[in-house]
């Protein structure tokens, strides 16, 4: 029962996650809004309402790890496991916007969330603090910055009209409102049933199930050669997961560290992927991101759940 719940919550997930995506998409284009800003606000948002959903779910429940693990192991795996899969199927052409701004934002948000993290727990105060710097940090990447990478013109959305786009909204929703209770369920009794940490359910599955969103997302953005969304979805998912969803649950309820783990290995696994980026836009070849980075990424990613397991 608890492995089809966790199934059953990870498929309605992803079922609600590209409804709401594929509606975001539409209403950008209805409303003509650049590639680039549809992929680090608008998909961003819907490719992370699944952390959303399962993090409040988790925390109201009493399960705070599960909810920290998930953040923290979706980030995780946004950088190593959905990018380097990309970069296995095309290379992703890097402005100096991306090492100017975008991969200091990312990297200094991640540092606060350690920061915060320093006494335990993440208060509603911390929460009022995550959700106001995500305002101005979205204001400043739209305002100011330059397209991320190099923008084509095809359409991702077969959605014409605003009452599909009104459909597939509200399926969606409830479509992400139910798979995160299911998906809880099963984690938990499954954590209990194999007698192992909320924390290893949380990095490991659910992590990775809620992070499929942003995989299917970014993995067709690369094929119908929309990179601007592709990079900005990864970046801005991995803001929102930390200044949104641990935002908003921490202002409904204060997430309480439990498990240490999250705090001594797991963060900084986080903020070392963050990091990595830096030097792979570089190397071998100048702001050209192809699928020797994306090896590397695939490889670390490997070798941090090898270490989670054992």
């Amino acid at each position: 029962m608890n492995t089809a719940l966790l199934i059953l919550g990870l498929v309605t997930l992803l079922i609600g996650g590209d409804l709401l995506l594929r509606a975001a998409v539409a209403a950008a284009n209805r409303w003509q809004v650049p590639k680039v800003v549809v992929g680090m606000t608008m998909v961003s948002f819907a490719t992370s309402l699944p952390e959303l959903m399962t993090s409040v779910r988790a925390t109201l429940d009493g399960y705070p790890d599960l909810s920290l693990g998930n953040v923290i192991g979706s980030n995780i795996a946004n950088l190593g496991f959905v990018l380097g899969t990309v970069l296995l199927f095309g290379r992703i052409k890097v402005t100096s916007s991306f090492y100017r701004l975008d991969w200091p934002v990312l990297f200094l948000v991640s540092l606060l969330l350690l920061f915060l993290l320093a006494d335990k727990i993440i208060d509603n105060t911390d929460g009022i603090v995550f959700v106001v710097l995500l305002v101005v940090i979205m204001y400043g990447l739209i305002k100011f910055q330059p397209p991320v990478v190099e923008e084509a013109t095809s359409d991702l959305s077969v959605l014409q009209s605003w009452v599909w786009i009104s459909v597939f909204t509200v399926l969606g929703a409830a479509g992400l409102a139910f798979g995160a209770q299911w998906l809880v369920q099963g984690a938990v009794g499954l954590a209990r049933t194999l007698e192992i940490s909320e924390r290893i359910i949380g990095i490991t599955v659910v992590s990775i199930g809620t992070s499929l969103p942003e995989l299917a997302a970014s993995g067709l953005a690369m094929i119908k050669k929309e990179g601007g969304i592709s990079v900005g979805n990864l970046i801005g998912s991995n803001l929102f997961n930390i200044l949104t969803v641990l935002g908003v649950t921490a202002i409904i309820h204060p997430i309480a560290l439990v498990d240490n783990q999250l705090l001594e290995l797991d963060i900084w696994v986080m903020i070392a992927f963050a990091f990595l980026l830096l030097p792979l836009v570089f190397a071998p070849k100048r702001l050209v991101l192809h699928w020797p980075e994306g090896l590397i990424l695939l490889l670390c990613y490997t070798a941090y759940i090898y270490v989670t397991l054992a």
